[in-house]
């Protein structure tokens, strides 16, 4: 389909929009580091919330989301929907921890918690292993999909259309920092809803669907709508949910929902005004993300299970797209859009891409610049230099990463390797804050044994000659291997100094039964300050049950009032 001048009109006008936001908060954003990447520190949590919910919004989400869909049905998506579970820990517990040690990044931690060699080696590895490996990775994903999207409605290329994303993006992205992305996001947030919203409503009134009872009545849709996995059936029931709910959310690293909070949300977090603030914008992020956004994408990928009810009609539909699998389908639906909306949805699209590259590019380049290149390179540059190596850094990471798009096949395939990559890791960044014998080896244990696990699951074991294993159960037996491994290391490895726990506790003051030995001695020291102390875990963990029980209430009461089961 092309767009007409209306259409593009409005794909304009967001770009002007954009860049006049970046032009504007320019200058303060490039006055040094912390506000380049932090915002200045002094954030309202409503649009730290919403620029976390428009940054998860990105171009490959619904893409991700109709894969899922088309391939294990509505209920595939509790491999994404479990990671509420973590989100509302980190809403309750994990905030306020986050603010109270008041740094600019959260690779800071390492040499806050850690102490030795071993801590900075941790920081300055992390800082690469995340702000440009991991982080290069999701950038691919995500412009992966805007690849599709561009084949499909634009009839761009890979090569052309990573091209013009990655110059407007990059920028955009050194315009305004932080700050830019964050009253951006604003913007993204409202035209992503209402573009998604729309799509389902065309979706569902295409003359092959036949409405909302039409779609409701197809046989084919039927397999797929049911919100729980059939219990009847282990196969099912096992991968899609008992895993996610018994191992993957405690247990997996993974950008966005990572255990003990970290990665951009941690940067959101940290430029918050103060806890208070920091704890609203994640509840409003976890709120939205889980009970507000998903449903108009899976309305759109049932849909499209009638019009494209499988990859060879999809394949026939578009004989010149590229890398033809499940998740175009979504892409494919957007070519029945009448012009204006069109350009509307089109514009959403393009501004969750912008969003979502430019928060990756700002949150790597702040851990090149604050972790690597300040800390090990050059630690007496001047604030212009920092913020002028960030902005080169946000150019080379969008380089990798648009040319590994250009080698992706799927999103779902990239979120499978993503969550192995992860496996185990989790529960030690959990462990962290409430143990004070946990130490940087078990940290840098846990992330080689995972890391060699998942590269020898992907490259190797197909030519073991054993049995062929599922991805939940490469996922378990990672898990398994990891966290023993990293038991093990922390066990028969030198704790942190007491020096450095002592500082720690008195900077985040985690409290409980893992730091009393370490609170007692902090209370010798600073009398008085933390024998009032009340450790709020317990209430935290009783209010994330809750939280969590009303949000999966909501996502859940959306989807049968939708299908018309009422009771």
């Amino acid at each position: 389909m092309q767009l007409n001048t209306f259409d593009w009109s409005i794909v304009i006008s967001y770009f002007v929009i954009a860049l006049a936001i970046g032009l504007a908060v320019a200058r303060k954003s490039g006055k040094n580091s912390g506000e380049f990447f932090g915002a200045g520190g002094n954030m309202p949590w409503w649009l730290l919330g919403l620029s976390m919910v428009a940054t998860t919004f990105s171009t490959d989400t619904p893409n991700l989301v109709t894969d899922i869909v088309r391939k294990d049905g509505v209920a595939g998506n509790w491999s994404w929907w479990v990671f509420l579970l973590t989100g509302m820990l980190t809403v309750f517990i994990y905030a306020r921890l986050w603010k109270r040690i008041g740094v600019l990044t959260d690779i800071e931690f390492y040499e806050l918690r850690y102490s030795g060699k071993n801590a900075t080696f941790l920081r300055g590895f992390r800082a690469l292993y995340l702000g440009f490996f991991f982080n290069v990775v999701i950038m691919a994903t995500v412009s992966l999909a805007a690849i599709k999207i561009g084949g499909v409605l634009l009839g761009l290329s890979p090569i052309e259309t990573i091209l013009i994303a990655s110059i407007v993006t990059v920028i955009y992205s050194s315009l305004g920092g932080l700050r830019g992305v964050l009253i951006t996001d604003l913007l993204l947030f409202v035209i992503a809803m209402v573009g998604s919203v729309a799509t389902a409503f065309v979706a569902v009134n295409h003359p092959k669907v036949g409405g909302l009872d039409g779609l409701l009545a197809n046989e084919a849709v039927q397999l797929k709508m049911p919100m729980m996995p059939d219990f009847s059936d282990p196969s099912a029931y096992v991968p899609l949910l008992i895993i996610p709910l018994l191992v993957q959310w405690w247990s997996v690293w993974y950008p966005g929902a990572e255990p003990g909070g970290g990665g951009y949300i941690a940067q959101r977090m940290l430029a918050a005004k103060d806890e208070k603030n920091a704890i609203g914008s994640v509840f409003l992020f976890n709120l939205a993300h889980y009970a507000l956004r998903p449903w108009p994408w899976i309305i759109v990928a049932l849909a499209s299970l009638v019009v494209y009810p499988d990859l060879a009609s999809l394949a026939e539909a578009f004989p010149n797209a590229a890398k033809i699998d499940d998740d175009i389908a979504y892409s494919a639906m957007l070519t029945f859009l009448p012009h204006g909306l069109l350009g509307l949805v089109i514009t959403s699209l393009i501004a969750a891409y912008m969003s979502t590259i430019s928060t990756h590019l700002n949150w790597g380049a702040s851990y090149i610049v604050n972790d690597w290149y300040k800390r090990f390179i050059k630690p007496e540059s001047s604030e212009k230099e920092l913020v002028r190596v960030g902005q080169l850094s946000t150019v080379l990471l969008m380089v990798v990463a648009g040319t590994l798009a250009l080698f992706m096949e799927s999103a779902l395939d990239s979120f499978n390797i993503l969550l192995q990559i992860g496996a185990g890791t989790g529960l030690i960044f959990i462990l962290r804050w409430f143990w004070w014998r946990i130490n940087a080896a078990g940290e840098i244990a846990a992330m080689a044994i995972s890391f060699v696990i998942a590269l020898f699951f992907e490259f190797g074991y197909e030519h073991t000659g054993l049995p062929a294993l599922e991805n939940w159960e490469k996922l378990v037996i990672g898990v398994g291997l990891t966290t023993i491994g990293w038991v093990l290391v922390v066990l028969n490895t030198k704790p942190t100094d007491e020096a450095t726990l002592l500082n720690f506790v008195k900077r985040a003051r985690p409290g409980g039964p893992g730091w009393k030995r370490i609170m007692t001695k902090a209370n010798e020291e600073v009398i008085g300050e933390f024998s009032q102390h009340v450790w709020k875990v317990p209430h935290g963990i009783i209010a994330m049950i809750y939280g969590s029980v009303a949000i999966y209430s909501f996502l859940m009461a959306t989807g049968f009032w939708i299908y018309g089961d009422f009771t």
